[in-house]
C-alpha cells in the first residue's frame, strides 16, 4: 500500500528491471481479478510504427468537439508520467494515480509468486489505466495506443470498436523481426473477429500481410488510397489543407495545423475512424466536429515549432521513417534556411540510415547525449556520421545557451532524435526561451 504519489511512481519505475515480457496471460490474469474492468470500456486500438500518437489526437480532438468523454492511454509521456493516462487531453491526477497503483500492487505481488512472474512495467501501467477508466474516472470511451508490436502488447487484451494500423517501418527489429512483412504480421495481432481494421499502410509486402490477417477474422477493411483517399494537399504556413474522400462522406479543404504530409495521413486514419463510428456505432459526429477537432489537434514534439523568432523545431523523429519524413518537411518547407540539427538517439536503432537522413537536410549537424540507459553517446553518433558538418556538443546545455542567443534570421534550429531526450531538454528550453 502507497501513501504518496511518489512511492507509487518509484513503485512503477522499478517494475522496468522486468524489462518486455510478450504474452497477455499475466494482463488476463489481472483483469479476472478486477472483475473485468476491460470489459467495461468502448476503445479504439490504434498500432503501427509512426503516426501512432499524432492519429491518437487527431481521433481524441474529434470526439471530444462532438461531446464525448474520452480517455487516452499513450506511451512515452513527454514531459510528466501521469499524461499517459489522461481524459480529454487532461493527465490523471496524482491522487488518482495512487488510487488505481493501490488497486494492482497487491495483485502484482501475488503474480511474483506464480509461474508466470510479476508483471511489467507497462503491464502494470496498462492495468491501471483500464482500472482508472472503468471505476474511478468513467469516460465514453478509451483511445488505446499499443506500446510496442501489437500481437503480445498488454494493450491487446482490449476488445475495440475499430482498430488502426498506422504505417509499417523498420522500428524495434530485434523483438519484432527484420523485415517488413514481420513486422507486419506482429502489428496485424491487434485485428479481431470482425472488427474493423483502418490502415494508411502502402508497402505491397506489408500490406499483403495486414490483409490476410483481416480476411482471416472477417475485419471490415479499410486502405488509405483505396476504400478511403487523400485527393489533394497542399502545405501552408503552420499546417496542411488536403481534401479527402471515404465512402461514406466527402471532406474537402480540411485545415491541421501539426505539420509534414504525413500529419495528412494520421489526420485521414482519424476522419475514416470518426465515419466508422458513426456508421456502425451511431456516434453522430457531425461534420462540424470533424473539422473543429483536427484544426485544435496537437500532439507535443511532433514538428513542433518551439520559437518562432528565433525559429526552433522540435520532432521526434526516433526512427528511420521519423527522420526521413523529418528531412523531407525541412527541405521542402525550409529550403532557403540554414538548418542547424541538434540530434541524440539510442544506441538500437539504425543510425547509419537515420544519419544519412540527418546529414542530407543539415547545414550544421551537432551531435550530443543524454541520459538514459540506451542513449548512444555524442561520439558514437558521430563515428556513425559521414558528413563534413559534423561535430559533438559534450553538454546539451551548453550547446543550447550558447547557440540559441546567436541564432540570426535566416537560421533554423531543429532538436530531434529520441522522444526521451526530448522530453529532458523541454523543460530547460522553456526556462530559457
Amino acid at each position: 500500500m502507497f501513501h504518496t504519489y511518489d512511492e507509487a511512481l518509484t513503485w512503477i519505475h522499478g517494475r522496468l528491471r522486468l524489462g518486455i515480457k510478450p504474452g497477455l496471460k499475466r494482463m488476463e490474469w489481472m483483469m479476472e481479478k478486477l472483475k473485468y474492468p476491460d470489459r467495461r470500456l468502448k476503445t479504439i486500438h490504434i498500432g503501427g510504427t509512426n503516426g501512432k500518437g499524432s492519429t491518437v489526437a487527431y481521433l481524441r480532438s474529434i470526439l471530444q468537439e462532438a461531446g464525448f468523454q474520452v480517455g487516452t492511454f499513450t506511451s512515452p509521456y513527454f514531459e510528466h508520467f501521469n499524461e499517459r493516462i489522461s481524459v480529454n487531453g487532461a493527465p490523471i491526477s496524482n491522487e488518482d494515480l495512487l488510487e488505481a497503483a493501490n488497486a494492482i500492487f497487491p495483485l502484482a505481488e501475488e503474480l511474483e509468486h506464480t509461474g508466470m512472474g510479476g508483471p511489467t512495467e507497462f503491464e502494470v501501467i496498462t492495468a491501471m489505466s483500464m482500472y482508472y477508466f472503468a471505476k474511478i474516472n468513467r469516460v465514453d470511451v478509451v483511445i488505446y495506443e499499443v506500446g510496442l508490436g501489437g500481437r503480445f502488447d498488454s494493450t491487446n487484451i482490449i476488445n475495440p470498436l475499430l482498430s488502426v494500423i498506422t504505417s509499417i517501418g523498420l522500428d524495434h527489429t530485434s523483438i519484432l523481426g527484420e523485415t517488413h512483412e514481420q513486422i507486419a504480421a506482429e502489428k496485424a495481432g491487434i485485428i479481431k473477429k470482425g472488427t474493423a481494421v483502418i490502415t494508411a499502410v502502402t508497402q505491397d509486402g506489408p500490406i499483403k500481410v495486414i490483409k490476410q490477417a483481416a480476411k482471416e477474422m472477417k475485419a471490415p477493411f479499410y486502405q488509405l488510397g483505396s476504400e478511403f483517399a487523400i485527393t489533394s494537399h497542399t502545405s501552408i504556413a503552420k499546417g496542411e489543407l488536403f481534401t479527402v474522400r471515404t465512402l461514406f462522406k466527402d471532406f474537402e479543404n480540411v485545415e491541421i495545423h501539426m505539420i509534414g504530409k504525413h500529419q495528412t495521413e494520421n489526420a485521414a486514419l482519424a476522419i475514416m475512424a470518426s465515419q466508422i463510428l458513426n456508421q456502425f456505432f451511431a456516434f453522430g459526429i457531425e461534420e462540424s466536429a470533424v473539422r473543429a477537432g483536427l484544426k485544435k489537434a496537437s500532439w507535443p514534439g511532433r514538428f513542433e515549432i518551439i520559437s518562432d523568432s528565433p525559429l526552433i523545431v522540435m520532432d521526434g523523429a526516433h526512427n528511420e521513417e521519423g527522420v526521413a519524413a523529418l528531412a523531407r518537411e525541412l527541405k521542402s518547407r525550409y529550403s532557403s534556411r540554414k538548418k542547424i540539427v541538434l540530434f541524440a538517439a539510442l544506441k538500437d536503432k539504425k543510425l547509419d540510415r537515420m544519419l544519412d537522413h540527418i546529414d542530407s537536410a543539415a547545414d550544421r549537424t551537432v551531435f550530443t547525449g543524454f541520459d538514459f540507459p540506451r542513449a548512444a553517446t555524442a561520439e558514437e553518433l558521430y563515428n556513425h556520421s559521414l558528413s563534413p558538418k559534423r561535430e559533438i556538443a559534450s553538454d546539451w546545455r551548453i550547446f543550447l545557451e550558447e547557440t540559441i542567443p546567436s541564432l540570426e534570421g535566416g537560421e533554423m534550429l531543429v532538436l530531434t532524435g529520441s522522444l526521451y531526450f526530448l522530453s529532458e531538454i523541454k523543460p530547460f528550453l522553456k526556462k530559457l526561451i
